[in-house]
């Protein structure tokens, strides 16, 4: 368990553990896999009572953390989650609330906050469009001034949970600027269509806002604070990512571990050939890697340094180029049975090679950490 400072922490990461092994095991999610669904709405309304949705949320706005340190305490529960690959809306409902609590005018949205804490409600942040790279900057989709609020129209896809959510937080080009709408779900010319995804329970959709209407209240934020609102969900998103492949590879390479202890070729255990323990040790030291700047993450951006991006961006690049590689090898190491349908090892690799797209490529994050480097070098 990675970053456990306290007992405290310990209990809430256990206790998540628990729930997790009990109805969110890796034959519930071949289950929900089966049965065409992404997860139940009772099953997050559970996590949601464990107080999963209310660790970004301050006290005022009903929410809380075991430890006082909310990011620290979610990072926990990502990687809890990675150990089964659960479902559940996690992620974006974790992205949208770190948006809408730190507005000027969050205690306008208190009624969704309220919702999303207890589970009743499903958000998902709405920011990718069609044919676009990630670029929470910039957005094809529009909001035009009315009388009466504003019309949003255009179409955002990959957004997750988007069949399952109540609601969007949705990135549009305001006058020039880009500005973030709380859109309802069922609110007239919106239009969800599902799309495919490599991960078994994880879903995406298309969302199509035409000619939608929404009141002034709907808009999240100032013009001057949207940067930094979207800086703020893209970090949370991305260490999020970062610490359940975390608790993915920590996982696989466990029983990775266990199976070369038990498989024997030619009377020997596979852990004893001298090339095999090389491997391993190679994979030791890029799992241990890779949690240690996950680590450097999440506090950076649980105390809101100035280094965050650059430090959020470093964990992205190492954790997404090296996760995939890693569980290629324990695919191999495992032999014939480690690309069978029925082996859990796919579904891992699945979940990792889906993490190491979105949010930004490993090519993408190398270029942002070079960008903020060159930044801090000229400055000093």
């Amino acid at each position: 368990m990675t970053g456990v400072a306290n007992p405290e922490q310990v209990l809430f990461a256990s206790t998540a553990q628990a729930f997790l092994d009990k109805e969110g095991s890796l034959t519930r999610v071949r289950e929900w896999h089966a049965a065409g669904i992404s997860f139940e709405a009772t099953w997050w309304q559970r996590a949601a009572e464990l107080g999963w949705a209310s660790l970004l949320v301050p006290e005022d706005l009903g929410g809380g953390s075991v430890s006082g340190d909310g990011v620290a305490d979610l990072a926990l529960i990502a990687e809890q989650v990675g150990r089964t690959v659960a479902p559940g809306p996690l992620h974006p409902v974790s992205t949208v609330l770190a948006g809408l609590v730190d507005a000027d005018d969050a205690a306008r949205h208190a009624a969704v906050i309220e919702r999303l804490v207890g589970g009743d409600l499903v958000a998902s942040w709405a920011v990718y469009e069609p044919g676009r790279p990630w670029a929470p900057g910039q957005a094809a989709v529009t909001a035009t001034a009315t009388d009466g609020g504003y019309r949003i129209d255009g179409v955002k896809d990959r957004v997750e949970a988007g069949a399952e959510s109540g609601a969007f937080l949705v990135t549009a080009t305001l006058d020039g600027h880009v500005r973030q709408f709380l859109v309802p779900a069922d609110a007239p010319g919106v239009a969800v269509s599902p799309q495919q995804s490599l991960d078994l329970v994880k879903r995406f959709a298309k969302v199509t806002f035409d000619g939608v209407e929404v009141d002034g209240h709907a808009m999240v934020g100032t013009a001057e604070q949207t940067p930094a609102l979207l800086a703020r969900q893209a970090q949370i998103a991305q260490l999020l990512q970062c610490a359940e492949v975390v608790g993915i590879l920590d996982t696989v390479l466990a029983f990775t571990n266990q199976w070369a202890m038990d498989r024997h070729s030619f009377g020997r255990p596979l852990a004893s050939y001298q090339a095999l323990k090389h491997r391993y040790a190679d994979m030791k030291i890029w799992l241990e890697a890779c949690r240690a700047t996950t680590a450097a993450a999440v506090a950076a951006v649980s105390a809101r340094a100035a280094d965050a991006e650059l430090l959020v961006s470093v964990a992205k690049s190492y954790v997404g180029e090296h996760a995939a590689p890693m569980l290629q090898h324990c695919v191999q190491l495992h032999g014939g049975i480690g690309v069978t349908w029925e082996h859990d090892l796919h579904l891992f690799l699945r979940r990792a090679t889906l993490n190491r797209a979105m949010y930004g490529t490993p090519e993408e994050h190398d270029l942002r950490v070079y960008a903020l480097t060159e930044t801090v070098e000229a400055a000093s």
